[in-house]
């Protein structure tokens, strides 16, 4: 089977959670004995081709349909979710002599240039929903508007003639990380084909790290009790609000450091985390981003303690299965699908939403009893390997593509025949 996986972007650079499931479920198919690439417009990439665990990656150009929209603005726009167009990339989908399965990571103008391409070749596409369903909160959307502020958009003719409305509607099958997603996507049209599907985590990526080799690398204190956040320095995440944990537990828990690793996404919340750091050092240390395909995330998960999630919205958060596949418990908000994976008091703490001191509370809890902490995080290794390990994931994922292709006859030379990707 011919598998081509289209994200928004995909750059090692700003490398993220829907990276990360994009390139782990591509590698699982192609070591099944599919042909399997990634497409996708080549914002902030500098590089057109190259190849990640042996998955070929290739971007093409693309635009955003706006008049005056300034350089910063579309920088802005790639690392925030622009709605973007590649007619090149839509020509090579076209062009290819065989392609069986389209899978759509994102949606807007790029899903109808998917959407379309199914159509016109008979086959079957697959849209992953990784967030911005629900939850959105009103500081995330002014970012948007602020982007485009000053331009003036001509797209929505674009939208209009590629279907961009009926992208989730005309899709083989729809996967969200979260019941409310799901049961957001059922009330809008009861005709979706939704299937609520988690991600995975690959438990042997995060065994076996050197946490000592972390610290002196990033010039964490031997002695310190390592607090970790990983994800986007973004407003989303709310690395500030783990600042503000931090502070307040630093009189009862001296010995605290708190790493934050992740690539930056909002550049000017970004800054705000920066002095933030810088005010709290030699307690907090940022680390923004971290190479793909190193050891160096499965070395600061054996550095910490306690992994948090402070996120404002979190759909998913891919983040709690990498620190329960190296034994961490969880401090996390109640947002989004988070309570749809951890069970409360077993394998992490689960605090209401916004609640600064009842996240405090809540982690001093943890590290007065540290004993408490490792048996939570020994449980949520054991529903790593259990619920949420990639091969389980891939294999559900495959059997939804045959389904799909089953129901499907690709017309004559376009669809399945002719030779690979």
């Amino acid at each position: 089977m011919t598998i081509i996986h289209v994200p928004r972007r995909f750059t090692t650079s700003h490398w993220g959670g829907t990276e990360s499931v994009v390139l782990e479920v591509a590698a699982r198919q192609q070591r099944l004995g599919h042909q399997v690439a990634i497409w996708c417009p080549d914002a902030l990439a500098d590089r057109r081709e190259e190849v990640l665990e042996g998955v070929e990656v290739r971007r093409f150009p693309y635009f955003y349909p706006f008049w005056g929209l300034s350089p910063e603005g579309r920088r802005a726009m790639d690392l925030k979710g622009g709605n973007l167009v590649s007619f090149p990339l839509m020509t090579a989908l076209l062009r290819l002599p065989r392609l069986d399965i389209l899978h759509l990571h994102t949606g807007n103008r790029l899903g109808g240039i998917v959407r379309t391409v199914a159509a016109i070749r008979r086959i079957p596409y697959f849209l992953t929903i990784h967030g911005g369903l629900e939850d959105i909160p009103e500081s995330e959307q002014q970012s948007y508007r602020e982007a485009r502020q000053g331009a003036l958009e001509w797209g929505k003719v674009l939208g209009w003639a590629l279907g961009s409305h009926r992208v989730t509607r005309d899709a083989a099958g729809v996967l969200v990380l979260g019941r409310r997603e799901e049961e957001a996507l059922r009330r809008r049209d009861p005709r979706v084909r939704v299937h609520r599907f988690c991600n995975g985590v690959d438990p042997a990526r995060f065994e076996g790290g050197d946490g000592r080799a972390f610290r002196q690398r990033h010039g964490v204190p031997e002695g310190a009790r390592v607090l970790l956040q990983v994800g986007r320095i973004d407003p989303q995440k709310a690395q500030r609000t783990s600042l503000e944990v931090l502070e307040g537990l630093l009189p009862r828990f001296p010995d605290l450091h708190l790493v934050l690793v992740g690539p930056v996404t909002h550049e000017a919340y970004a800054a705000q985390v920066r002095h933030a750091v810088q005010r709290m050092a030699p307690h907090a240390t940022l680390i923004p981003g971290l190479p793909a395909g190193t050891s160096e995330l499965r070395d600061a998960y054996a550095a910490a303690e306690v992994l948090l999630l402070p996120s404002v919205h979190e759909p998913f958060g891919i983040a709690i299965l990498e620190g329960w596949a190296a034994g961490l418990p969880v401090v996390a908000f109640e947002v989004g699908g988070v309570p749809d994976i951890i069970r409360h008091d077993q394998d992490g703490i689960l605090v209401p939403s916004g609640d600064i001191g009842a996240f405090g509370d809540a982690l001093a809890a943890l590290l007065r009893d540290p004993d408490r902490g490792r048996a939570m995080g020994a449980r949520g290794r054991d529903r790593v390997q259990g619920e949420f390990h990639w091969d389980q994931v891939v294999h559900r994922l495959m059997t939804l593509y045959g389904e799909a292709r089953s129901t499907m006859a690709p017309k004559g030379g376009r669809g399945s025949s002719g030779r690979s990707a």
